[in-house]
Order: C-alpha cells, then sequence, then structure tokens
C-alpha cells in the first residue's frame, strides 16, 4: 500500500485478545502474558496491524479484570510488569501495535482509593467515589438500576451511606465530576504511555459521569422487549451519559498527543448511541468509538449493514467508526447470524469478509479467524457473574470465552497443560490453528486473504462508501479512492439471489468465499464477492 498522511490507525485491522483465554504458560489453566507474547507471530501472520488486549491489571477477578485494584501493575494470575515489558517489545519488533484497556468508570472495592474514600466523610479522597444518604426510610437514594440487576446504590456501614455501582456492587463507581479524579486516572494513563503503549480502549466510557442531582430514571415500558434484569425496565438518562464526558475526553486526548499517534476508542453502550459516539470523536477528542449495532443483533439483515455504516460515511470531522462482530461480551456472531443448518464456516468466511470491507476500524476477536462458533457452557462451568445471577434468561458471556483452539491433538487443543478456566468450547478442537494453517479453504487463510486485500487497497482502507440494500437478502458496499472502485456484495440468506444484469459491468473478481459465489448474475446464498474496476473519468 502506498505510504499515506493519515495516522497508523486509520482504517487498521485491529485484533482483539481476551487474555485470560489465549494462552496458558504456566499450567493454571489460565491464558497470561507470555502466552501471548509466545503467539504473536500468528497475530503478525494473520496480517492485522494492532492488538489490543482486555484488561490484565491487578484485580480480585470478581469481573475478570473490569474491577481494578491497581491501574498500573499486572495481576500475577497474568504475570509481570517485566512480562508486559517483552510483550510490548516483541509486538514492535513484528510491527504491530499494542492498544490496553482503561477502565474509568469504576474501580475495584479492594482499590487503595476506595480504601480510603469509605474510611472517612472529610478525608482527603471522600468524594472521588459516589456516595449518598439513604432516603428517611432507609431506601437507596433514587432508582437507579445496576446492568447486572439490582440497585444501583449498596448500604456501606463504615461510612453509614449508600455508594453508587453502574455493575456490580464490587465495583464503586467513580466520581469524574471531581478533577483531582480525573487527573489520577491521566496519571495511570500516563504510566502505561511511557512503557510505549500504542492506544487505549476506554470501556463503558459513557458511564463516567451521572446526573449530580441524582434524578430518577424515567421507566421504559416492557411491551414488545425481553426483559431479563431491572436495568431493562428504565431509560438510563440520568446515570451515565452526562455532558461533561466529552470535556474529560479532550483531556484524554490532549495526553495522548504528547505521545504521537496514540490511538483512543470508545465502547458506547445504550439504545441509541449515535449521539454520543459523535461527541466523543469530535475534533480534539478520541480516535474512534464503537458501539452495539452488531454485537447484540439476533439477525444480520442489508438494511441493518446499510443503516449502521451509513451513520459513518461523511467527511472525517463527523467522526471515524470502529466494528466489531464479536467480543468477550457478545455471543460468537456466526451462532447468532448462520441460517439454521447453513454452513457455519462459509458464513464466518461471508462475516469476516464483511467486517474488512467495512469503513473504519474492523476489530477481529480471538478466534473468529477460526470461525469459532459460541460454545454452550454448562451451569456448573460458569464464571460470569452476570450468567451465574440471570440464568437460564441471561446465559453471560463465558461461551464467548472459552479457550482459543491451537492444535487439535494436543490436550485442551494446546491452551493449557492443566485445567482450563474454562472449557474448551464444543468442536473447537477441530477448528484449531494447526488444522486451518496452510489449509486451502479455510476460514484462517481466507480471513489472512482478506487482510492482504485490505491492506493492499486503499480503497478499503481509507475509501469513501456506499452501502445499498439490493433486496431483502443482498446487500452491495462499494468503496472508492483516487482512482480505486470496488464493489462487495453479501448474500446474508442462504438462498441464491439474482443480481441486476448490468451492476458488475466492468468489475473484475478480486476474491470470494467460494467456486461458486457468483455465477453470471447470481449470487449464492451466504456468498461474498468483491470486484475492482478503474473508476470512471
Amino acid at each position: 500500500m502506498a505510504a499515506s498522511s493519515e495516522p497508523w490507525w486509520r482504517g487498521a485491522v485491529i485484533y482483539q485478545i481476551y487474555p485470560r483465554s489465549y494462552q496458558d504458560t504456566n499450567g493454571d489453566g489460565v491464558g497470561d502474558l507470555p502466552g501471548i507474547t509466545h503467539r504473536l507471530e500468528h497475530i503478525a501472520g494473520l496480517g492485522a496491524e494492532a492488538v489490543w488486549i482486555s484488561p490484565f491489571f491487578r484485580s480480585p477477578m470478581k469481573d475478570f479484570g473490569y474491577d481494578v485494584s491497581d491501574y498500573c501493575d499486572v495481576d500475577p494470575v497474568f504475570g509481570t510488569l517485566q512480562d508486559f515489558d517483552r510483550l510490548l517489545a516483541r509486538a514492535h519488533e513484528l510491527g504491530l501495535k499494542v492498544i490496553i484497556d482503561q477502565v474509568y468508570a469504576h474501580t475495584s472495592d479492594a482499590h487503595d482509593w476506595f480504601t480510603e474514600s469509605r474510611a472517612s466523610r472529610t478525608g482527603p479522597k471522600s468524594d472521588w467515589y459516589v456516595w449518598r444518604d439513604p432516603k428517611p426510610d432507609g431506601t437507596p437514594p433514587n432508582n437507579w438500576q445496576s446492568v447486572f440487576g439490582g440497585p444501583g446504590w449498596t448500604w456501606d456501614a463504615r461510612r453509614g451511606q449508600y455508594f453508587m455501582h453502574n455493575f456490580l456492587s464490587s465495583q464503586p463507581q467513580l466520581n469524574l465530576h471531581n478533577p483531582a479524579v480525573q487527573d489520577a486516572l491521566l496519571e495511570t494513563a500516563r504510566f502505561w504511555l511511557d512503557r510505549g503503549v500504542d492506544g487505549f480502549r476506554l470501556d463503558a466510557i459513557n458511564f463516567a459521569m451521572f446526573d449530580p442531582d441524582f434524578r430518577d430514571n424515567p421507566a421504559w415500558p416492557a411491551e414488545g422487549r425481553k426483559i431479563t434484569r431491572p436495568f431493562d425496565l428504565q431509560r438510563t438518562v440520568h446515570n451515565q451519559s452526562h455532558a461533561d464526558i466529552p470535556l474529560f475526553l479532550e483531556r484524554v486526548r490532549a495526553l495522548a498527543d504528547g505521545y504521537g499517534a496514540v490511538f483512543t476508542v470508545a465502547e458506547v453502550a445504550g439504545p441509541d448511541p449515535l449521539a454520543e459516539m459523535r461527541a466523543f470523536t469530535a475534533e480534539g477528542r478520541l480516535s474512534s468509538a464503537y458501539s452495539f449495532d452488531f454485537l447484540y443483533a439476533q439477525s444480520l439483515s442489508p438494511r441493518r449493514v446499510t443503516r449502521a455504516q451509513m451513520n459513518w460515511a461523511g467527511p472525517l470531522s463527523e467522526g471515524w467508526a470502529a466494528w466489531a462482530f464479536s467480543n468477550h461480551d457478545a455471543p460468537r456472531c456466526i451462532s447468532r447470524w448462520c441460517p439454521p443448518g447453513g454452513d457455519l464456516q462459509r458464513s464466518a468466511k461471508l462475516t469476516n469478509a464483511l467486517l474488512l470491507c467495512l469503513r473504519g476500524n474492523p476489530i477481529l476477536y480471538q478466534g473468529e479467524e477460526l470461525g469459532l462458533p459460541q460454545a454452550e457452557i454448562a451451569f456448573e462451568d460458569l464464571q460470569d457473574p452476570e450468567a451465574i445471577a440471570n440464568w437460564p434468561m441471561t446465559l453471560g458471556r463465558d461461551g464467548a470465552r472459552t479457550p482459543m483452539p491451537w492444535d487439535s491433538g494436543a490436550p485442551m487443543a494446546g491452551f493449557t497443560s492443566g485445567k482450563p478456566w474454562l472449557p474448551v468450547g464444543q468442536g473447537h478442537a477441530a477448528l484449531a490453528v494447526s488444522e486451518q494453517a496452510g489449509a486451502a479453504g479455510s476460514v484462517l487463510e481466507f480471513t489472512r486473504r482478506m487482510i492482504a486485500l485490505r491492506m493492499a487497497s486503499p480503497a478499503l482502507r481509507l475509501g469513501e462508501v456506499t452501502c445499498e440494500p439490493l433486496n431483502e437478502d443482498v446487500v452491495l458496499i462499494r468503496r472508492v479512492h483516487e482512482g480505486e472502485d470496488l464493489a462487495c456484495l453479501f448474500n446474508l440468506s442462504d438462498r441464491a439471489a439474482e443480481l441486476p444484469e448490468a451492476l458488475l459491468a466492468g468489475y473484475e473478481e478480486l476474491i470470494s468465499n467460494a467456486s461458486d459465489a457468483l455465477r453470471g448474475n447470481v449470487l449464492s446464498g451466504l456468498s461474498v464477492w468483491v470486484g475492482r474496476r478503474q473508476q470512471q473519468e
């Protein structure tokens, strides 16, 4: 690809690693930083340009690392700071950038900051967290609910007040309205930037600030919606999404800019996140943001693809999107989107290609390059606190967090020599890297080819985009940049679809996911076809 004046991250392919489940090197059944270092060549060989590593900081692990007790140290289950430094050095040797999570909305209740805050109503950190007196009848200060179920307030007898938490009660809410808290968080970011990290993913950042008047959230009627927790019955307009969050993000950006082209991406959850995403990625704020347009969608349609993509089809000044179809929190996409009885591996090629043809930053979750389906986890094997609390209504996140299969012939598919913290997914060993590497027609080799095409194509990486549903099954994405014109066709159903006769006139095939993908003007079910023509003058 020709040199570009854009920063390295613009359009880069990012590979997400969930460290507990990637590679264990000491036999304790939990993946670790040396394991990631050992497997970086796999990621570089895939063609990804950056890795995002989910939390590995010190933590009681009640929410598996998203409950941080020390932002500036590595939890012993994952290794040491020196292990991280070796990982970073090896990644940079291989040309990979390293992005790490930052959890700014809350800490663990085991963090020293919280210990000091709960000790006194007048101490230096007394208002670093969100404390409120009870109502006269002893009930919580307002009606806010926790994402994981139950009230968003827990009584603390030491201080004689309730503290707020949007997630587990062991994840007390930080008070980012306090400039001292912001300063402290920025110093922890500086710690990692000084070590050489290349970017941050900001976890649940729209939960970072709240209504300081503590008004009740309005009700959201249950009609027509699946309700599994009290949180689903509220419009969460007061416990999150405060208008001052973008001002804090300007401080994050100012810090990052002092270290060069640092990538910053926000996770933005919610039923209507677009306005927040635009505010978070406006000039002088974050590099990118991603929402849950696809992460929890139970079906994939041309209309959904078009709506999501065309929200981010304008000038760079409106922001730059990132895209994820699966991650450590969401069920794997092919298990949600492949039609009943459909070919899962053909579907995996289709979804990987679609992800890589969108304008923005594609985030490929570990195992997507292998076409791993969602694993079924028995109740007795569950680890996810949300799943355990709400079983069987919410099956939780464990089925997307099972160990990465490396070697089909090794115990535990090569993930560990011990007992894995979660069982290896059913059928996953047969999809291991050892089975797919070098195998013509495998999901892994197709994904490598697709990433190589994206890397070689300025249109796919940086180009303008238009997106059009051709019918209820087929979506056409066109990418255009400096004379390069690509047509990307996706049949999201298992039915063959007839295309307009002149649609592909002048286009030559670059890649497809099957030899029968396109026959004349008929696009086979679960097929992708990408072609190029020289842009007409």
